[in-house]
């Protein structure tokens, strides 16, 4: 979990220079307008799109860019019909890397990401290459100011959570994805406030990468990240905390 944390902490600072650039607010509408699209415009019957729109407000998206997003989704407006595709590969080391990508141009988006892959040491694989690696998961993380631990505990065993941890100032709460929206709705009944809560892939192993290849492992990973169809990137690499604090 140490080392989703780490890379998590640095994603979440960059994409604080992504909003400025449009970059977060793109694929943030994306997810919109797809989770719209897929389960409904109703966040209280569509988990997905509740997520979303946290996050989006979250990332201070104007409430009409989401509420724009989501009518796209539905059909009320006019809009760009986005596919979901996953590119699965290798990065320099042999670390997994898997990508969760809304296109309207597979080729183009194939081309782009197999391009990074190659410039940068990495390799594209085939469909299933690495996707076993990966669960899906609920994390969500609790500033430790905010609840005691033994409390915390109590609370996620009762809602069917799997693990609270210590991780640096905070707690992390690992949950089945069936019991994330539940755990977030205890915590706020108890007016604990979560600093960032996500539905992701956690790997069940990880590969230790170091020196040179561990930079080219972080490029890559940030260049995948920037990728315009690319919303969400995977890995299982365990690279040292002193590389990891070169990228903060």
């Amino acid at each position: 979990m140490s080392g989703h944390s780490k890379w998590s902490s640095i994603k979440h600072k960059k994409q604080k220079e992504d909003a400025k650039r449009g970059i977060l607010f793109t694929k943030l509408i994306r997810e919109l307008t797809v989770a719209a699209r897929d389960g409904g415009g109703d966040p209280a019957t569509n988990p997905r799109l509740r997520t979303a729109m946290d996050t989006a407000k979250s990332a201070a998206m104007p409430k009409e860019n989401i509420e724009r997003a989501i009518k796209k989704g539905t059909g009320e407006l006019p809009g760009v019909s986005y596919e979901s595709v996953t590119y699965e590969g290798y990065s320099p080391g042999g670390a997994a890397i898997f990508i969760e990508a809304l296109t309207d141009n597979k080729n183009r988006t194939t081309s782009e990401i197999r391009h990074i892959f190659s410039k940068h040491g990495g390799n594209l694989g085939q469909n299933g290459c690495v996707a076993w690696i990966f669960q899906e998961k609920g994390v969500i993380y609790v500033d430790k100011k905010e609840i005691d631990e033994e409390k915390l505990i109590e609370l996620c065993i009762e809602q069917g959570g799997e693990d609270v941890s210590p991780e640096d100032d905070s707690f992390c709460i690992t949950t089945p994805p069936d019991k994330f929206e539940g755990i977030k709705k205890a915590l706020a009944d108890e007016k604990i406030n979560y600093k960032d809560a996500e539905c992701t892939k956690l790997p069940q192993s990880t590969i230790r990468i170091d020196g040179k290849e561990a930079q080219q492992t972080l490029k890559l990973m940030n260049l995948l990240e920037e990728q315009e169809d690319a919303q969400k990137v995977y890995s299982n690499f365990d690279i040292p905390d002193e590389i990891l604090a070169q990228e903060s």
